[in-house]
């Protein structure tokens, strides 16, 4: 049951019904996770299949925190692979929170002739072959979350 100003914000889509399942999912985590009460949720954005949860700046250390066990109860109950980050987080720390566990080499802005701007992040390659990460997935999020059309390169 929500208040008439929660109401408001899903009929308006500041809320959606994803941030709901997850503050529920949080909160029923809460007694096992005691760690968990001090976490401020902001929202979660999803693309191909991939869950960002927002939270607040310090608070991706409590969700990670159990030895990943917060994040996996998470990713079990809604059957998505999920990602921590930070809410408001400048672009460097939100990119490296994005695409841990690779180290990033290098950030760079891009101008286009048509005025518009692209942020490229290098990553380092481990191994090989390039890692199995779902690039289209972080585009979509670094897009969604923080307004920012993301060029991703692999060093050699």
């Amino acid at each position: 049951m929500l208040c008439s100003k929660c109401r408001e914000k899903v009929r308006k889509g500041e809320i959606t019904q994803t941030d709901l399942e997850i503050a529920q999912l949080l909160l029923s985590l809460e007694e096992k996770y005691p760690l968990l009460q001090n976490v401020y949720f902001h929202k979660a954005v999803e693309a191909d299949g991939i869950l960002a949860v927002l939270v607040h700046r310090g608070d991706v250390a409590r969700m990670l925190s159990y030895g990943g066990k917060v994040k996996k109860a998470l990713g079990e109950k809604i059957g998505k692979k999920i990602r921590i980050l930070e809410y408001n987080s400048d672009e460097r720390k939100f990119l490296e929170d994005l695409f841990a566990p690779l180290n990033i080499v290098t950030i760079n802005r891009i101008w286009l002739p048509d005025g518009t701007t692209e942020t490229r992040a290098i990553l380092k390659k481990t191994g090989r072959r390039r890692p199995r990460v779902n690039i289209n997935a972080m585009k979509a999020i670094a897009k969604k979350v923080q307004g920012m059309t993301l060029r991703v390169e692999f060093s050699s």
